[in-house]
């Protein structure tokens, strides 16, 4: 009987990582028209990527794996305020690549960075293939897959395992 509350206290536990899994990080207290982008900062950290547009509007990744299984996105305006976080590992994101068109500029832009260890090169393809780990809409572990042409970085198909 002791051996059975062990594994029902195992089994139960390694459920509540599994739920724990697909919760991230997305700059919770952090609000839209109020926080500074130095606040955004301060709260989520030095992001992985930023890029800065014309119109003076910024944009800031915040890739939250290997162990995390979403990627924030925070928009700031001109002024230097938070516009909105956005989730982008998810099917409404996904669906906006278009092969034959989007190149790896626009997938960083899209999705930020993949995790180096998951970037492989296929050789006899010429592909070069980046993934994301993210949660799917039954709150299951996943994978998306970007295969990129070798020579020219465009996009050629995508892959959602």
């Amino acid at each position: 009987m002791r051996h059975s509350f062990s594994v029902l206290s195992l089994v139960l536990v390694a459920g509540a990582a599994l739920v724990a899994g697909c919760a991230s990080y997305d700059g919770r207290g952090l609000q839209p028209g109020v926080s500074s982008v130095d606040e955004v900062v301060s709260v989520m950290g030095k992001p992985a990527m930023q890029w800065k547009d014309p119109d003076g509007r910024m944009q800031l990744a915040y890739p939250r794996g290997p162990e995390g299984l979403q990627t924030f996105m925070a928009f700031v305006d001109a002024q230097g305020r938070l516009e909105r976080i956005e989730g982008v590992l998810g099917t409404k994101h996904f669906a906006r690549i278009e092969p034959g068109k989007s190149d790896q500029a626009a997938i960083l832009r899209l999705l930020g960075p993949s995790q180096p260890q998951w970037t492989m090169y296929f050789k006899a393809r010429d592909e070069l293939a980046w993934e994301w780990r993210f949660c799917n809409g039954w709150n299951e572990q996943s994978r998306f897959d970007v295969l990129f042409d070798g020579t020219t970085g465009i996009v050629r198909s995508t892959l959602q395992l």
